[in-house]
């Protein structure tokens, strides 16, 4: 019977399926997220098509108003060569048509304007405020002259020195508009981050070494022109930049990428399947752990009932081979009844200690493996020989159980004798090494394929038509858990014959 391979196709069935789940997964979530940056490119394409358009209207709304100001300044000077005529005027007539006109032009030119001497004393004013038309001398708008321009005007022609200035500045709408058109400009760079929602974009000028503005990114990742450069650079490789014309800049580039949220959304599909896989994990130890526990709860509920059962008829034996001795019978004969009565004796110990603690007392090695040996040559195939040389090694002491241990030699050798078909060498060697004793044993038999070298220690592996595949299993528990040791497979050549060792650490 051999479970282990049957284990194996459902642990690769397991693993195709799951690998199946993760490239499903990974290609549903691929789909998504390529849906997600379409959208996203789309949103800035759309976005920059608005920047676009909201640049032409500032541009145009910025010549609109420079046409005003050329405007207003024309009339005021022509509001300038009407006081220069009256200061020229010979008659009457001419002085009630220029006042007709000044009167006019106060009422359709809605300019703020100061008449003033060269001392700067106020002759007159038109749409100003009450607090400017209260006023004496132009001395005391204090700062606030620096938001006139000015006219001289000359009204004697004969005496230079004599003149009257004229202060005026943009009418009130002309201001309010011009407010109102830097507010709009405000608020349009502001609106070139804000409409980004949260991806992280930087606007640079032509020749791309200038940041205009940014957003969602920090200042210290384009500090510099090499800082700058390598921003560039990975924004370039997720998205291409975009053209666009804003104003007192010209043509500008977007450079943006991916939204924290997408970024995160890359990534959920691994962390998803993290998460999974490590719960699948300690799922399956957990289910590992109960299930060997269970085995191990069998097994020793079946060896302690075994060494039960033993028992009595053991204890019937022993006395039988009392009753023996003192009959007229072959002494020989008895002795070898009571050695294998003995044996019997020694395998209900062991069983009767699976499953608890057993206690180690220091043994001699060389005497425990030569005893046993021994007992074993006269029980196996004559045809096999079982070589160890006790007597060329000096007594080797360390804590062991005398049972298990025995146990473990035997399931090696009697493994050796079915892989040479009854026929062939054992050879058991001790090597002392200052922290480790080795124990070797040797056979001249099939030997055992590389692939096939670890899994002859899981349960229920066997190689044999008959069998359990439990003995090497517990071998090894004994030496691993017992014992602190190691079992495993020190070579072995298909055809030529397996060395299995046995490493024990000194104390």
């Amino acid at each position: 019977m051999n479970l282990s391979p049957q284990k194996r196709y459902w642990k690769w069935l397991l693993f195709a399926a799951a690998l199946v789940v993760f490239v499903a997964i990974l290609y549903y979530s691929n789909l998504l997220l390529t849906d997600i940056a379409n959208e996203e490119r789309n949103k800035v394409e759309l976005w920059a098509n608005a920047v676009k358009h909201k640049a032409e209207l500032v541009n145009s709304t910025n010549k609109f108003f420079d046409e005003i100001k050329k405007e207003e300044e024309k009339r005021a000077k022509q509001f300038a060569q009407v006081f220069q005529k009256l200061n020229d005027a010979s008659t009457s007539a001419e002085i009630n048509s220029y006042l007709i006109e000044i009167r006019e032009n106060k009422e359709n030119n809605k300019f703020p304007l100061i008449l003033a001497s060269q001392t700067g004393e106020i002759s007159c004013t038109a749409n100003e405020t009450p607090a400017v038309e209260n006023m004496r001398n132009v001395s005391e708008l204090g700062a606030g002259i620096l938001n006139y321009d000015s006219l001289t005007l000359h009204y004697d022609p004969t005496d230079p020195a004599s003149y009257v200035v004229i202060y005026y500045k943009q009418s009130q709408i002309y201001t309010d508009l011009k407010d109102a058109l830097d507010t709009l400009q405000s608020s349009f760079f502001q609106e070139i981050v804000a409409n980004t929602a949260s991806l992280p974009v930087i606007v640079t000028n032509q020749s791309k070494d200038y940041v205009i503005l940014s957003g969602n990114v920090d200042t210290a990742d384009y500090a510099g022109r090499y800082g700058l450069s390598k921003v560039m650079e990975r924004m370039i490789n997720k998205d291409r930049p975009i053209e666009v014309e804003l104003p007192e800049y010209g043509k500008c580039f977007v450079f943006y990428e991916e939204s924290p949220v997408l970024l995160r959304l890359r990534y959920f599909p691994y962390i998803q399947l993290f998460i999974i896989l490590v719960f699948v994990v300690v799922a399956y130890l957990l289910f590992s752990f109960a299930r060997r526990s269970e085995q191990n709860r069998v097994w020793v509920g079946m060896s302690k009932e075994t060494a039960h059962q033993l028992g009595t008829p053991i204890s019937s034996l022993m006395a039988w081979t009392e009753t023996l001795r003192d009959s007229d019978v072959d002494a020989s004969m008895v002795e070898d009844i009571d050695k294998d009565v003995h044996r019997l004796e020694t395998i209900a110990q062991r069983f009767s200690k699976i499953g608890s603690v057993p206690e180690l007392h220091n043994e001699n090695l060389v005497e425990v493996i030569q005893n046993f040996t021994s007992y074993l040559r006269t029980r196996i195939s004559s045809k096999v020989t079982i070589e160890f040389a006790a007597e060329t090694y000096p007594d080797i002491i360390l804590p062991i159980n005398r049972y298990l241990f025995e146990w473990v030699i035997e399931n090696l050798c009697k493994n050796s004798v079915d892989a040479m078909d009854g026929n062939g060498l054992i050879t058991i060697v001790i090597t002392d090494e200052s922290r480790f004793i080795h124990i070797d044993v040797t056979d001249t038999g099939k030997g055992i394929p590389q692939k096939k070298q670890k899994t002859i220690f899981h349960p229920g592996y066997t190689s044999k038509s008959r069998g359990w595949g439990l003995g090497l299993t517990l071998a090894k528990r004994i030496i691993t858990e017992y014992h602190k040791g190691k079992l495993f497979v020190k070579n072995s050549v298909v055809g030529k014959g397996t060395t299995m060792r046995i490493s024990l650490r000194r104390p």
